[in-house]
């Protein structure tokens, strides 16, 4: 269910699957123990893709800076303001003070992908100004800033120093749909004022963050200040100070409540939150209540920073066979990074601290060590590799496994809605031979296959697979339907081997 503690297929397909940023990464994934989260990466880059296809007036204005600039007849000088071109219905200039007027349907178009459109624009040629007193409808295009398509009211704006202001303006900011009081632009940033902000593209969105203060970094985060989480209009919870990934930086937070039910946990709700303590520490909290076992969250303080991370957590933590554990606390140490300029990265990792599960506590102490390649891709086929080496010790039963682990997962994207994986894990460490079966498999080699199907923009079906070949047998076929709604996602998975159903419901990610 993606509830708690990252499952086993999750921490698998995160070591052999490096981040699409994005959207990608920011949309929906299934919980399983199958691999089909390998589908999942690549259904969301298809979602991702889809979401950023250009719009038709996006197209136009780009082959209408394409054609301006090649209809120019003097080289560019960088230091100055990008050249600008103006058409409407009457247009006015004075030469001695560079002002003019443009009336009726009036179109300004700037070289690095600008466009203001209106029914009245003043302005000044000298001073590099344009002013529109009433309704305007603005696009942005240009690289390396967020992708803006607003209307709005009272427009200034300077193309010289790509700084402007406008009043009551509603639209959308990459794949975020903003209103605002008023806004700044600035060549890095864009500030919203008593502003709102969603992925939900509804006209009443089911739900939204309101805020006093946004500063939109582009394609790196947003920063907000005395923010309401609003459902229905209705808010829920506020935060003085709230910031998240966005673009290539987004890191898929669940923001937003989820809600599910299966067989073993019955009804269940789940709500994550980031807290920022100071630099580069966070507190992130898991709350969680189910109808069978009532209060099951989790907690943690991190600090990461240039690819190593650090903490405690505390609580329950649940893998993708609803196995349970409790920690109480345990400690955490994570490093990674690439070899030189190669095709490798590695990964260390150690855990240390007091387990509770299935009637027994033990001092659980975990080291890890990983080796990774970057993916090879060939003919719209991706290939991942991994290998590692674990140890594991108890201070219950006095155990130590340690062992190495391999991993190859082999995806083909055929086309926008057929997709397949195939994937080969070995382990030493598996429930036989270590004390706590969380996050462990009961045999050493597996094998891992499955497929997924896009009906249509608002349903795909998929199945996976898991095959002991230790014991030469099918441990999961799992079945699933994902259901797109209004601002919403239904998954639906069916266990054949247990004949036990599971359902999830959650918002668009963030």
């Amino acid at each position: 269910m993606n509830k708690n503690a990252k499952l086993a297929g999750v921490i698998m397909t995160a070591m052999l699957l490096p981040s699409l940023g994005g959207t990608a990464m920011a949309a929906y994934s299934a919980d399983s123990d199958t691999g089909i989260t390998a589908l999942d990466y690549i259904e969301n880059a298809h979602r991702a893709e889809r979401e950023n296809r250009l719009t038709e007036e996006q197209k136009k204005l780009l082959a209408d800076a394409e054609a301006f600039g090649k209809s120019l007849q003097y080289p560019l000088d960088k230091k100055k303001a990008s050249p600008i071109a103006f058409e409407g219905e009457d247009l006015t200039y004075d030469e001695r003070d560079g002002s003019f007027i443009a009336k009726g349907k009036v179109d300004i178009l700037q070289l690095d992908a600008h466009r203001f459109q209106s029914e009245l624009v003043t302005g000044n040629t000298k001073t590099e100004d344009i002013s529109v007193p009433d309704k305007a409808h603005v696009l942005q295009m240009t690289p390396g800033q967020t992708r803006v398509t607003l209307d709005g009211y009272k427009v200034k704006y300077n193309y010289g120093k790509k700084i402007g202001s406008m009043e009551d303006g509603k639209g959308k900011a990459g794949a975020h749909y903003i209103t605002g009081k008023r806004f700044e632009f600035y060549p890095d940033k864009i500030v919203v004022y008593n502003g709102t902000d969603t992925k939900c593209g509804a006209k009443k969105p089911d739900y939204h963050m309101a805020a006093e203060k946004m500063v939109i970094y582009p394609n790196d985060k947003v920063v907000m200040d005395k923010v309401r989480f609003c459902i229905k209009g209705k808010t829920i919870f506020t935060r003085d100070h709230y910031e998240a990934g966005i673009g290539d930086n987004a890191s898929g937070d669940k923001t937003w409540p989820r809600v599910g039910y299966n067989s073993k946990d019955k009804l269940w709700i789940s709500w994550g939150q980031k807290f920022g303590l100071r630099p580069n520490v966070a507190l992130n909290t898991n709350f969680m209540v189910t109808g069978a076992d009532g209060w099951r969250s989790n907690y943690d303080i991190t600090w990461g920073n240039r690819g190593m991370s650090t903490g405690v957590r505390y609580g329950y933590f649940q893998d993708s066979n609803d196995k349970w554990i409790k920690k109480q606390p345990s400690y955490f140490w994570n490093y990674g990074h690439r070899l030189g300029h190669s095709h490798f990265t590695y990964s260390l990792g150690v855990e240390h601290g007091e387990w509770y599960g299935n009637g027994v506590h033990s001092d659980h102490t975990e080291y890890n060590f990983g080796l990774g390649y970057d993916p090879i891709k060939f003919n719209r086929y991706t290939l991942y590799l991994h290998t590692g080496y674990n140890i594991t010790k108890e201070s219950y039963n006095a155990s130590k496994v340690n062992g190495f682990t391999a991993d190859a997962v082999l995806t083909k994207d055929f086309d926008d809605r057929w997709a397949a994986y195939v994937g080969y894990h070995y382990s030493k460490k598996n429930s036989r031979n270590t004390l706590f079966t969380y996050n462990t498999d009961d045999y050493s080699r597996k094998l891992e296959s499955g497929f997924s199907y896009r009906i249509d923009d608002k349903n795909r079906l998929a199945v996976g697979t898991k095959y002991d070949m230790d014991h030469r047998e099918w441990k999961n076929i799992d079945y699933y339907w994902y259901h797109d709604m209004h601002c919403a996602q239904v998954i639906l998975r069916y266990k054949s081997k247990e004949n036990s159903w599971n359902v999830r419901w959650e918002f668009t990610p963030w």
